[in-house]
């Protein structure tokens, strides 16, 4: 009787352990790896960009959070984001007040801000470069849950202004992604730096801005001035690359996406989050034209379109990556020739068709 009333006891203090353990398993939500997942938190409300303007300073990706030491937490950091859903849409307006111009919203739910090199007088082998043809600094930025926002960038600088405006995003908590060059043979020399990352997009707007500051880089929308004609046989031009183009001013722009996914800190990037080939023709006269871009490829295809490139005559003016995390890995080739504008969109056309592009639709 006393080992019956021992086994008893034991099995009442089991019951009474699991009955004080439940009420705390029922509280957790689990995901499927079955570990703990946080509930979202509810997005502030949206603010109006005027509000935003006139409250103070902007706020910058240093100050924008602090830790319980005080320690400023960097909001544009190069980690996995969590999701590609947006659970509300962001609010526009406040990232162009911080970033002190207006964005366009482009395909794909990328939100780009162009900040083309006016100030510079930059000649090519002879060619005087127009700012949309090969010295655009841009930043384009895709939500991906709640109020963050993936972004990357390009940004146009002066050997000189390479240093300052870097050591400015790093304050900001911007992280470099590449430097390099695009062209070669111009004067002054041109460089192009790189920037990606994921965070609160108004802080981030404000650091890159503070950035650019560094530069010599037009930071307001310019004013509208007189239109510009593509000098070009533009319906040639799309008959023989087999994609439709879109004018840019006098320049003639094609972009030609990836057939395959591409992700980069594991989202997927639209074409326009800078992963499509592209291609700009800038007149000359007499039917010719500068031509200048890059093509967006894998490592087996950068043998065929570099042949096909000097087939055509076109020469190769760079081969390096513009990310750190993109998958499947992606190198870019940029190129150069100045010739009848057909012909060139002949050879551009053979070195497509070496690679997996998207077709036309």
């Amino acid at each position: 009787m006393q080992r019956l009333n021992r086994r008893t006891l034991l099995q009442a203090g089991t019951l009474l352990a699991a009955a004080a353990v439940a009420p705390i398993a029922s509280a957790c939500t689990t995901g499927g790896s079955g570990q703990p997942t946080a509930a979202p938190a509810s997005p502030p409300p949206a603010v109006p960009a005027t509000a935003a303007a006139s409250s103070g300073p902007l706020p910058t990706a240093r100050t924008a959070s602090t830790a319980t030491t005080g320690a400023p937490l960097a909001v544009a950091t190069a980690s996995r984001p969590t999701s590609a859903t947006a659970t509300t849409s962001l609010d526009w307006q406040r990232v162009d007040a911080a970033m002190g111009k207006p964005g366009a919203l482009q395909p794909g739910g990328v939100y780009r801000f162009s900040f083309p090199r006016t100030d510079l007088q930059v000649t090519a082998r002879g060619v005087p470069l127009k700012a949309g043809f090969a010295l655009g600094s841009h930043v384009e930025f895709l939500q991906v849950g709640g109020n963050a926002a993936m972004f990357m960038g390009d940004l146009v600088l002066t050997e000189d202004e390479v240093n300052p405006v870097l050591t400015k995003l790093q304050q900001g908590g911007i992280d470099l992604a590449a430097l390099h060059n695009h062209l070669l043979g111009e004067t002054p020399r041109v460089m192009y730096l790189h920037i990606m990352g994921h965070g609160d997009p108004v802080s981030t707007a404000a650091a890159i801005r503070a950035a650019l500051a560094e530069s010599k880089t037009p930071l307001a929308t310019p004013a509208a001035g007189q239109a510009e004609q593509v000098d070009l046989d533009s319906a040639a031009l799309d008959r023989t690359l087999g994609y439709q183009g879109k004018a840019n001013g006098a320049i003639y722009q094609f972009s030609v996406p990836r057939a395959e996914k591409i992700t980069d800190m594991g989202m997927e990037l639209p074409p326009a989050m800078g992963v499509a080939t592209a291609i700009n023709f800038q007149p000359t006269g007499g039917g010719k034209a500068a031509i200048t871009g890059d093509f967006v490829l894998l490592g087996g295809e950068v043998r065929g379109v570099s042949r096909a490139l000097r087939d055509a005559g076109i020469d190769v003016t760079a081969l390096h990556s513009h990310g750190l995390s993109d998958e499947p890995r992606l190198f870019y080739m940029h190129f150069w020739a100045v010739d009848d504008a057909v012909t060139l969109a002949k050879g551009l056309r053979a070195a497509l068709a070496t690679t997996n592009s998207a077709r036309p639709k």
